[in-house]
């Protein structure tokens, strides 16, 4: 009997090392995460989803102007790098991956176990020069995140806005 559950107690931690390998090295499904944002977010009224968490926000800023500030925000979070997608940037370029101009997907690792997160960023031109920054985050595996993806957007969201102005 002892035998039995010695080997039992390996092959779970088999599995379980093995499900952890898998989540880290697995390849990032770009076709899959890399779409437009969804509908439902307004200015002042961001939607909690399981796991998830929609926004959108308006700026007097010329896209390419938020887009060259949110970039090295969001790519300064730590374990978090550009995945898909381009923003536009100053002067008509994107930051150098090709995809739709005006939307990127970053991918964002938690420290122990190396889970994605996935958020998708817009900015789109709102007339009149300004800007809709519309961010989708969202986690890839399980059920919730404890808030963390909305903890992360809002801290993005923190580090830009003192320097923004805001739009009605």
């Amino acid at each position: 009997m002892r035998i039995f559950v010695i080997n039992t107690l390996v092959l779970v931690l088999l599995a379980l090392v093995s499900v952890l390998v898998y989540i880290r090295i697995a390849p990032d499904p770009v076709a899959m995460v890399h779409r437009p944002v969804p509908e439902g977010a307004a200015p002042g009224r961001p939607v909690m989803l399981p796991g998830g968490y929609l926004m959108e926000e308006r700026f007097a800023l010329p896209p390419p102007d938020l887009a060259a500030r949110l970039h090295p925000i969001i790519t300064a979070t730590p374990r978090t790098r550009l995945l898909a997608g381009d923003l536009p940037a100053s002067g008509g370029a994107g930051h150098g991956l090709s995809g739709v101009s005006g939307r990127a997907t970053y991918v964002t690792r938690s420290l122990v176990f190396g889970f994605p997160d996935y958020t998708t960023v817009e900015v789109l031109p709102d007339g009149a020069g300004g800007s809709r920054l519309r961010l989708f985050a969202r986690l890839r595996y399980g059920q919730g995140d404890f808030g963390v993806n909305r903890k992360r957007v809002q801290g993005w969201l923190a580090r830009l806005g003192p320097a923004l102005p805001a739009r009605e």
